[in-house]
């Protein structure tokens, strides 16, 4: 059973990379983004600006943590963060720029949208460039509550839309895999060809035979 000292280590321990800027009087933001493996849909991004003297007891790496866990948190995080931005990139950018510098525009774009400028941004090992001070931290996501916030808000997000998506495209199932390539996304892809929503060029390469694609063109 978690002791409200314990839940207070953990906190401390959470923001050991924020507070070394907060102590100079800093405005920190930690960013992160959700969405890079699956076949279908949006990466999104978010940055989040916390407020030092409101603890957030839970905030871990969004992969981590349960869907129930994931929508607490977010309506915590909404409740006590200084400011959120989200930002987004579809299918068709991905496809033309790569995934990588995608998910860097996505977290460019969630910078921006602050309502606040930053002096420095915690990343989860990723520049993304701007006009503040960058810590690239390895597992900035588990390590830092900025950046683990970040990651539950771009997941909620993500999740809510491909719900949404699901609604348009029924056939795909995105409700229960959210893009991911799981064996039914793959198999309703076989049955009834890609959708606007997928990343065609992520089908060439993770479905897993040149068998698969000759029936569906790409």
């Amino acid at each position: 059973m978690t002791t409200r000292r314990n839940q207070e280590a953990i906190w401390l321990a959470k923001i050991q990379w924020e507070k070394q800027f907060w102590h100079k009087g800093w405005i920190v933001a930690g960013v992160d983004e959700v969405g890079r493996g699956p076949l279908a849909g949006p990466v999104v991004a978010a940055a989040v600006i916390l407020d030092p003297h409101k603890e957030i007891v839970g905030i871990d790496d969004s992969k981590k943590l349960s869907v129930l866990q994931r929508q607490q948190l977010y309506k915590e995080i909404c409740r006590n963060a200084i400011a959120i931005g989200v930002g987004a990139v579809g299918p068709r950018t991905i496809e033309r720029i790569n995934i990588l510098e995608a998910s860097r525009m996505a977290m460019a774009r969630a910078l921006g949208h602050l309502t606040i400028r930053p002096r420095v941004v915690l990343t989860d090992a990723m520049r993304v460039g701007g006009p503040w001070d960058e810590l690239p931290i390895v597992h900035g996501d588990q390590v830092s509550a900025s950046i683990g916030a970040a990651s539950v808000i771009a997941k909620v997000v993500r999740d809510r839309y491909m719900e949404e998506l699901a609604l348009q495209f029924p056939v795909y199932g995105f409700e229960q895999h959210k893009g991911y390539p799981t064996l039914y996304h793959r198999a309703r892809i076989l049955e009834h060809g890609p959708s606007m929503a997928h990343r065609r060029s992520f089908l060439r390469k993770m479905m897993s035979s040149v068998q698969e694609l000759v029936d569906f063109p790409l």
